[in-house]
């Protein structure tokens, strides 16, 4: 757990981009607003975590999941907050899923290039013998070359 009541704090530059996205262009916010809202959301990320904490601890997991965070926000009375949360975890699972299947396209496409490539090395690797075959004649053959000259 955290020392101290500031290390609870979401970063800065967080919080100004997500307050500069909410509002409409041309508003300034102050310095102490900035900390303000700072403030509340980490206290209100602290307050869902705790809830949803209390959701997974009732079901004997260690492990907050999804609908462990979407059952703490209609406990907190944030029923509204729900469909966009529902519509951004999609998002995240499709992102995951997609990117889950270029990584395994990817590696298939290793492994047949790999496959590919070794058997280029073994039909060289033949070649080569054949050729060196063809270079050198048998020493059983030179043999009978010379009895024939003498």
């Amino acid at each position: 757990m955290a020392e101290r009541p500031e290390d609870l704090n979401l970063p800065n530059a967080v919080i100004t981009r997500i307050i500069k996205e909410a509002l409409p262009e041309g508003v300034n916010v102050s310095k102490e607003a900035r900390r303000a809202i700072s403030q509340a959301a980490s206290v209100f990320v602290l307050y869902a975590t705790s809830c949803a904490n209390s959701f997974a601890m009732k079901a004997k997991r260690k492990t907050l999941n999804a609908g462990d965070v979407m059952a703490a926000m209609e406990e907190m009375e944030f029923e509204r907050f729900l469909p966009p949360l529902r519509e951004a975890l999609e998002a995240y699972k499709k992102g995951q899923k997609g990117k889950k299947e270029a990584s395994e396209q990817k590696r298939k496409d290793k492994e047949k290039k790999n496959g590919t490539e070794e058997n280029d090395k073994s039909r060289e690797e033949e070649d080569d013998e054949e050729e060196h075959m063809e270079d050198e004649p048998d020493a059983e053959n030179e043999g009978e070359e010379e009895d024939v000259e003498n």
